[in-house]
């Protein structure tokens, strides 16, 4: 079984890979117990060859391999990418380019929502995949032959998926729609983790905010510190003790210790200190400079009803042309959309508003009906004509 431990094994199957305008890629990686995601294998196909790279081999440098994520004259092919995109981003300080997601070609191809590689693979190339596997330790070593054969399955069958989903793309012209979506995965932006975010995380609805401020300082410590030490948020303090903190706004050590799930020891040690002093800082701001909480009753009452239509005409939009109704649309866009004609939600640009966005909105303002098909088994959409249009093409109320 082809497993490269070496620089000079990778630097030679990377020249033996040049000229091959597409491979296959996947990753093997632990983080139950860390913050950071712990690459333990890469697997790489080319047309004629696979091998899997042991990144945990000693002495090894993966120069070579990043000079392939970063070559763009070659097509990186993943399946379910951002968990990958995730840890090259964090290896090369970039992201690899270009690239083509299955799951996502997928799901643009009527495949239905985060369809999984065993699904493609069996359906696309005739492969079974052996799913026993899947819950290898994949830190340990040595890797079994039987470990390697599964992780290099990965790859070898995913060539023929993409080939497949690439001429269905080719055939439907819905290649451009691929490419807005590859562009969207490769922002940069997405895999930098600002700790002064991280309370978007949390579910906190309905507080003051003064409650916000103190979950934006508490929730960027941990942040921190999660970084820092290389530890799962929920290891430096679990999402309900942080919440707790806040809302009971401790000012010492003894009030801290009160909170629930929160031991003396740990409120008289550092990060009872450093959580003392984070909410002296949230204390500080000035609530009015503070960003809002998502809160989904901001959302005008009385639009359930333009909400549920607008269900319907997604549905059937999406059934008609065989997409995945999750790329399109979330419930919560269908909110904003039913709120705002300008909501900035994915489904009113690109590729998604001439498939739903523009409908959505002549639905939503009368200047488009939905009626049963004359069999009675299909929802249509019917144009109204209107004979007083405002400026903005909205019915006139009388």
């Amino acid at each position: 079984m082809s497993l490269i431990q070496s620089t000079d094994d990778l630097a030679a199957f990377r020249e033996r890979l040049r000229g091959d305008p597409v491979v296959t890629v996947d990753t093997e990686f632990m983080r139950e117990k860390t913050y950071w995601p712990l690459l333990c294998l890469v697997q790489v196909a080319g047309a004629d060859e696979a091998c899997c790279i042991d990144p945990l081999a000693p002495g090894i440098d993966l120069g070579p391999l990043m000079d392939l994520m970063r070559d763009r004259s070659v097509l990186k092919v993943f399946h379910a990418a951002r968990q990958d995109l995730e840890i090259f981003h964090r290896l090369m300080g970039e992201l690899p380019q270009p690239i083509f997601d299955t799951q996502v070609a997928a799901m643009v191809c009527g495949f239905g929502d985060q369809v999984s590689y065993e699904i493609l693979a069996s359906r696309l190339a005739k492969a079974r995949i052996d799913k026993t596997m899947r819950f290898t330790d994949w830190a340990r070593r040595p890797l079994s032959d039987k470990h390697l054969a599964y992780a290099l399955s990965d790859v070898t069958h995913l060539r023929e998926v993409y080939r497949k989903l690439a001429d269905k793309l080719a055939q439907t012209g819905r290649a451009h729609w691929l490419d807005q979506e590859m562009a969207a995965l490769t922002n940069p932006a997405v895999y930098e983790t600002d700790p002064a975010d991280a309370w978007r995380r949390l579910k906190i609805r309905g507080k003051s905010r003064r409650f916000l401020a103190a979950v934006i300082e508490l929730a960027a410590w941990r942040e921190r510190e999660a970084q820092d030490k290389d530890l799962p948020r929920q290891r430096v303090v679990r999402d309900e003790t942080l919440l707790d903190i806040a809302a009971q706004d401790p000012d010492s050590v003894d009030t801290l210790a009160q909170v629930r799930s929160m031991s003396r020891s740990h409120a008289e040690g550092r990060h009872g200190r450093e959580i003392l002093e984070a909410l002296g800082v949230a204390r500080a701001r000035n609530v009015e400079d503070l960003p809002r909480a998502p809160d989904r009753e901001d959302t005008p009452q009385g639009l359930g009803p333009i909400v549920d239509l607008l269900k319907v005409l997604l549905k059937m939009k999406c059934e008609d042309a065989g997409v995945a109704q999750k790329l399109v649309a979330s419930s919560a866009d269908l909110e904003r959309i039913a709120a705002h004609d300008t909501a900035a939600v994915p489904a009113l640009e690109g590729w998604r508003r001439e498939l739903f966005g523009d409908d959505a909105l002549a639905l939503k303002h009368g200047r488009l009906a939905l009626a049963l098909s004359e069999d009675g088994r299909h929802v249509e959409t019917l144009p109204v004509e209107h004979a007083d249009l405002d400026d903005d093409g909205v019915p006139a109320r009388g």
